[in-house]
């Protein structure tokens, strides 16, 4: 993986996107920068003071969101996408923390740059597990803003994912996102793909860390798809939900974990989904614990 670049590199490329909903077409992708995994450090088990989600705007209107360690162990990661007519919250944290907040915050601060819009919020999650969507009931009822269920069925019929579709487009409104399903760790889990910024985002189906599997034979087809679809696309980052990984190579943090003072970098590459998907192709359905250089696949039969 090249050497993450540093916020005075942030770059603008120009590339050709072929979209097989909406054909081949050249479309300006909007580079964001990362300044490595550290620069994502999430704090140990004490507060000091009233504990904060660490927010950095990726690229204009993508926001990522990390809980802070003392608050939950999982330390999961948010994303904030703003379009001209409406925005999206993807998860609500993993409890413990004031979550709307901050939200209010960057979207007045948003608002007021670029004349009142947008004004509605979608809030949805990459997948329905406690830690994604604890902080649901604070924007729950709340005008202007649309709560996502977790469960299968409010995914798909909000997303129009029902029937036999597993890929469609959202609109924000001059910002489209390719949305996918993508079950196999939970069954209602979603890929989301930025078109502007050329991020996929992968909640806990791919993540540097335990990737836990309930579901093989879905999961096997989701991976296959995500792969799939990011073959014609220059999809430059693909941000999961957890850093659980060690920046040493096969390397984990044990579960509850709250320090990681030497946690992996978040994002991951296409190269390193295609390696997923050559292992979990092998395993032919027979799934076994299998440790790779940034992730280890974690089946979870029965759960």
């Amino acid at each position: 993986m090249p050497a993450p670049r540093s916020a005075s590199s942030r770059l603008t490329l120009v590339l050709s996107l072929c979209l097989a909903l909406a054909g081949c077409r050249s479309t300006t992708v909007r580079v964001g920068a990362f300044d490595g995994g550290s620069s994502w450090y999430a704090g140990g088990a004490t507060c000091g003071g009233r504990p904060a989600f660490r927010i950095r705007e990726y690229r204009d209107g993508l926001f990522i969101l990390r809980q802070p360690a003392c608050t939950n162990y999982e330390k999961p990661f948010l994303y904030l996408l703003i379009g001209e007519a409406r925005a999206l919250l993807l998860d609500t944290g993993a409890g413990g923390i004031d979550v709307a907040a901050p939200i209010d915050s960057v979207l007045a601060a948003w608002r007021a740059a670029h004349g009142g819009t947008p004004r509605a919020l979608i809030v949805a999650h990459s997948h329905g597990h406690g830690d994604h969507v604890a902080g649901d009931s604070q924007f729950r009822g709340r005008p202007g803003v649309t709560l996502v269920e977790r469960d299968s069925a409010s995914v798909r019929t909000f997303f129009g994912l029902a029937g036999s579709a597993d890929r469609v487009t959202y609109d924000l409104g001059g910002r489209v996102l390719d949305v996918l399903a993508i079950p196999g760790h939970e069954p209602a889990g979603i890929a989301v793909h930025d078109r502007a910024t050329g991020v996929l985002l992968t909640g806990d189906t791919f993540y540097p860390g335990r990737l836990y599997v309930r579901d093989t034979a879905a999961y096997a087809s989701s991976i296959a798809r995500l792969v799939a679809f990011t073959a014609a696309l220059p999809t430059i980052v693909l941000l999961g939900t957890h850093i659980e990984q060690a920046r040493t190579p096969y390397t984990d943090y044990a579960v509850g974990t709250q320090d990681q003072p030497d946690e992996d970098q978040l994002e991951l590459s296409r190269a390193e989904l295609v390696s997923l998907d050559s292992a979990v192709q092998a395993m032919r359905g027979r799934f076994t614990r299998t440790r790779l250089r940034r992730f280890t696949i974690w089946p979870q039969q029965g759960q």
